[in-house]
């Protein structure tokens, strides 16, 4: 895990912990694993490890749930939005060598 990782993103708290929190079953933690909506790491035991990160998103995905959202649906949305900061990125990047050509600065090797 790199050291710069900011402490949402760093995976260390148990299932049992991110059920207490979220108020979600072991159970529900693990099925929305299992349809690719949450990706835990795994610790040299096999353990699940997540971050504050997962818990404010499986806390966003139960909300959706109860509104009645299908988890398909969920992972869709997930996808598109993915894809969205993707196409973000990539633009800035084609932003940054535009102005770095247009003004002569050479990038570090």
């Amino acid at each position: 895990m790199e050291q710069d990782t900011s402490y949402k993103e760093r995976k260390v708290i148990t299932i049992g912990v991110v059920s207490e929190l979220t108020g979600l079953s072991e159970r529900q933690i693990r099925y929305y694993e299992e349809r690719k909506l949450i990706f835990p790491e795994r610790s040299h035991r096999g353990n699940r490890k997540y971050s504050f990160a997962d818990v404010e998103l499986l806390i966003d995905i139960a909300n959706k749930r109860e509104e009645g959202v299908q988890t398909f649906e969920i992972r869709q949305e997930m996808l598109k939005e993915k894809r969205k900061e993707e196409d973000k990125k990539i633009r800035k990047e084609l932003m940054r060598g535009q102005i770095n050509a247009r003004f002569g600065v050479q990038k570090d090797s």
